[in-house]
């Protein structure tokens, strides 16, 4: 268990889309065996310490045709952002996928200074 130690915590959310392969043939949608895409979020207000991440499929567009195979993660957490993490395998065709994430961490209070 996480225990939060600030009187002030923040939340932040968004939603992304990682990829969109199918317009001009990218790999997801062309490729075969292991793929991964990856983008950064930047918060647009750094926590104070390192947040905890959840993360969830908001839309994906796949070929019906093959096995639909997703796995998405996220990775590198630091106070200011994250990777948002995309992988798929094997045959699977992946058109596009969108991710919405939520923050939750310690907020520098309005009452605190210094360099965070």
């Amino acid at each position: 268990m996480r225990k939060l130690t600030n009187h002030a915590i923040g939340i932040q959310q968004g939603s992304r889309v990682i990829f969109s392969d199918f317009e001009d043939g990218g790999e997801m949608w062309t490729g075969r065996g292991p793929r991964e895409a990856r983008v950064r979020i930047e918060f647009p207000e750094a926590f104070k310490t390192t947040p905890v991440i959840m993360t969830a499929l908001a839309m994906f567009d796949m070929d019906d045709s093959s096995n639909q195979r997703a796995d998405l993660s996220h990775s590198r957490v630091s106070p200011e952002g994250f990777d948002l993490v995309f992988r798929t395998w094997g045959d699977s065709r992946v058109a596009r996928v969108r991710a919405d994430w939520t923050a939750i961490g310690e907020a520098v209070g309005e009452d605190e200074w210094g360099l965070y």
